[in-house]
């Protein structure tokens, strides 16, 4: 849930950053991929041209954002996995929501659906591609790309490239210091509980959120954005959906490992978890990774993040996520981050939140990687299902309110369809 674009007006008012400013020095050498796509005409390309929030429709854009911006390609696994075909269903004609019936067609159409792909016991039961999705087509993540980077977190705190948790972030990227994450626990930072003064309103342009619009511009990096943050409350003591905070935690990657994301995803997600095709993350100037919003991959290939964590970071036998980190990521542990006290924008969210992962109330173990425009990851452990649902709502972010934005009911289509496998006792 993060916006890639907007007109910068009122940025250099809001976060205290020039917008027209490129920082000067050379850009940081990070340890690249053997294959870097920068695109010679990315900055040619006006960024506010998407008209993101605008209620114009976006699915010939998200299929094609590693052509609109520099990006950093992941190469396929060398041993693609192949999910296999299990006993199929049909979606529900309808689903409930607030009291009504709702017509799954309608909502389809409705949230501009390009990709809806079902799993139950890890094999396919159902598979639909619309509009401009396709089973081969990369479409962008947005905030689902939290979830990647909290797996990679956990991978390196695994390997002793991040000692612990209760570490501040600025023991590993000092460049913080001064900032509001001075002496924030990576944990808090994890659990967006850092205490940076921030607002996700996607519909409000003189919100905290649109200060990544300078930087995909390319007029500043995100390390540069980072360090101009200011505190607002105590971190630890209250959940505020923040973007930046998730910048932070791939900041705190790359130092760590010494290596770009692009790297390091490559050889601890994509390659051992069979990517079936290659995948890219959008950069800033200086060749860091959008972390919290950036990744782009086919269908299937998100779907795996979601089976990796269903079996609590295991895949094919190996624990490729400690498996004590895939159960803290998807549990509200604190009070402050449990369902209905999560704040995003102005208002109090009926999620509750883990290690970037969204968490549905109830007791049935839910939860889900969830990026704007209505790109999920669903998982419902209790179930056996995985669902991928991408798209490209048009309506979203026109008003911060869930008419438009739809997240709430995009849950409840989940679980209606999550529901419909039920009778499925196919192994």
């Amino acid at each position: 849930m993060i916006p890639l674009i907007r007109s910068p007006e009122s940025l250099e008012a809001t976060i205290g950053i020039p917008t027209t400013v490129r920082v000067a020095g050379p850009p940081q050498q990070f340890h690249q991929p053997s294959e870097v796509m920068t695109m010679s005409d990315a900055t040619s390309q006006p960024v506010d041209s998407l008209a993101l929030f605008s209620g114009e429709a976006q699915h010939q854009n998200f299929c094609r954002m590693k052509e609109l911006f520099p990006a950093s390609a992941m190469q396929a696994s060398s041993t693609p996995f192949d999910f296999p075909v299990g006993t199929a269903i049909e979606l529900p004609q309808s689903y409930e929501f607030e009291g009504q019936t709702r017509s799954t067609q309608a909502f389809l159409e409705d949230t501009d659906t390009s990709s809806i792909l079902v799993l139950r016991n890890g094999q396919v039961c159902y598979e639909r591609y619309l509009l401009t999705g396709g089973r081969d087509v990369q479409w962008m993540s947005f905030s689902v790309a939290k979830s990647f980077t909290s797996a990679l977190i956990g991978i390196a705190v695994e390997e002793g490239l991040i000692e612990s948790i209760e570490d501040p972030i600025t023991r590993y990227v000092p460049s913080l210091n001064g900032s509001a994450y001075e002496g924030v626990r990576i944990m808090d930072v994890l659990q967006m509980s850092s205490g940076v003064r921030w607002r996700e309103d996607y519909s409000d342009p003189s919100a905290e959120i649109h200060g990544f619009n300078a930087v995909m511009a390319g007029n500043h990096s995100f390390e540069t954005f980072l360090a101009g943050m200011t505190r607002e409350y105590e971190p630890g003591t209250k959940c505020v959906y923040n973007s930046a905070d998730t910048q932070a935690l791939g900041l705190l990657l790359v130092k760590a490992t010494g290596r770009s994301m692009t790297d390091y995803m490559q050889e601890k997600l994509c390659e051992p978890l069979g990517m079936e095709a290659a995948g890219y993350w959008l950069l800033d100037c200086d060749g860091l990774e959008m972390a919290a919003a950036g990744v782009n991959l086919v269908a299937r290939d998100f779907a795996k993040i979601g089976e990796l964590y269903r079996n609590q970071g295991v895949w094919k036998g190996k624990q490729l996520v400690p498996r004590s980190w895939a159960v803290a990521s998807t549990t509200a542990t604190a009070a402050h981050t449990k369902p209905g006290k999560v704040i995003v924008g102005d208002h109090a969210f009926k999620l509750g939140y883990g290690y970037q992962w969204w968490i549905p109330a109830g007791d049935r173990g839910e939860f889900s990687a969830i990026g704007i425009y209505n790109q999920f990851v669903y998982v419902d452990p209790s179930r056996d299902v995985v669902i991928v649902k991408l798209s490209a709502n048009r309506a979203y972010g026109t008003s911060p309110d869930e008419a438009t934005n739809r997240e709430d009911e995009n849950i409840e289509f989940l679980r209606a369809v999550a529901a419909q496998c039920e009778g499925d006792t196919h192994d």
